[in-house]
């Protein structure tokens, strides 16, 4: 009986270690993720800025004339990271990867013909 228990508390406690050891493999990933993102934001910042210097736009069809407010809902959705075109709408976009579809719903012409 009390060789079962002692085997029984054996294998929890390497179930605990084993929990822990994944919880800190990806606590690293996690800061390495974050540590990521930090760089990307500060290099899409200083892009940015690059780019007002040189009088460019920095968003899509800037100087265009502007969204109607349900297009920028559209807008708003796709940058949250959704497809909003009719073919794939509502699933998420891989990786925030640009879909030629959304892009041609939120800014392509549309004329009422």
């Amino acid at each position: 009986m009390s060789k079962d228990l002692y085997e029984q508390l054996s294998n929890i406690e390497q179930q605990a270690k084993l929990t822990f050891e994944g919880l800190s493999e990806m606590k690293a990933v996690l800061a390495a993720v974050l540590e990521k993102n930090a760089e990307l934001k500060i290099e899409n910042k200083h892009l940015r800025e690059h780019l007002q210097e040189l009088g460019q736009p920095t968003t899509p069809k800037a100087g265009a004339q502007a969204l109607s407010k349900s297009k920028q809902n559209l807008q708003n959705l796709y940058e949250e990271g959704f497809h909003i075109c009719p073919y794939f709408y509502g699933s998420r976009r891989e990786n925030n990867e640009p879909c030629a579809f959304c892009n041609d719903v939120i800014y392509g012409e549309r004329t009422n013909d």
